[in-house]
């Protein structure tokens, strides 16, 4: 059976994609289609914050993006050499914070230990985050235009500060939505709520949504998707 993944390849360590390598072992033939493209903002004011860990008491990541845009930054206002020579290791005795493998090998590529990777989404990060901090300084937050208010929230609840600052956008891939009703119209499998709720807001079909960001769950999801309808 085919499936279309709405998603950019992305080669791992061994040279292929894990969402096709991991939907291979169930039977399923996955093609990728790539349907959103990012935008860079405000990336001077965020390398003046990245300049300042004093003034933070740690980071907190949950997309690759986000972690792209600390490399644009810092090369776009020429401190990639701060960053090696002094910045790193400055933000290296504090918290940060990730979420999914994507994102941490992004965060473990700029030279930052993390935790967190494994909580799976972003209220899981923040359980995780109010059991651990206590800081008297905010948490930084680089993030999308579309980014869930859920974390946060429960950290404003819990009494963690935290700064937010706008680092990229999302635009939809101008041939969107054509390519979606005429390869995949009857079954759509979503990565993440955020996913699953965009696609419906377009009138797809959401058949499942896998319950972590990983080629594993998407993989377990779909397969539970198809069962009810195979033959015994």
């Amino acid at each position: 059976m085919k499936v279309l993944l709405l998603k950019d390849a992305k080669e791992d360590d061994c040279g292929q994609d894990p969402y096709i390598r991991e939907l291979g072992l169930y039977g399923l033939e996955a093609t990728l289609i790539p349907v959103l493209s990012f935008e860079f903002l405000s990336l001077s004011s965020f390398c003046e914050k990245l300049s300042r860990p004093e003034d933070y008491g740690g980071l907190i990541f949950t997309s690759p993006r986000a972690v792209e845009a600390v490399e644009l930054c810092l090369e776009k206002d020429n401190k990639t050499e701060d960053w090696e020579k002094s910045l790193k290791d400055k933000w290296s005795t504090k918290s940060v914070y990730v979420v999914g493998k994507a994102t941490a090998s992004l965060v473990k590529k700029i030279g930052l230990d993390f935790e967190g990777e494994n909580c799976g989404n972003a209220e899981k990060l923040a359980e995780y985050i109010s059991s651990r901090e206590s800081p008297a300084l905010p948490l930084l937050f680089p993030c999308g235009t579309l980014k869930r208010e859920v974390l946060p929230n429960m950290l404003k609840d819990k009494g963690i500060p935290m700064e937010s600052i706008t680092v990229y956008q999302t635009i939809p891939h101008p041939e969107i939505q054509g390519n979606l009703h005429s390869y995949y119209s009857k079954q759509l499998a979503a990565i993440g709520p955020t996913t699953a709720r965009a696609l419906a807001a377009e009138g797809l079909l959401v058949s499942c949504t896998a319950e972590s960001p990983t080629p594993q769950a998407l993989a377990s999801g779909i397969r539970g998707a198809l069962q009810p309808h195979c033959c015994c």
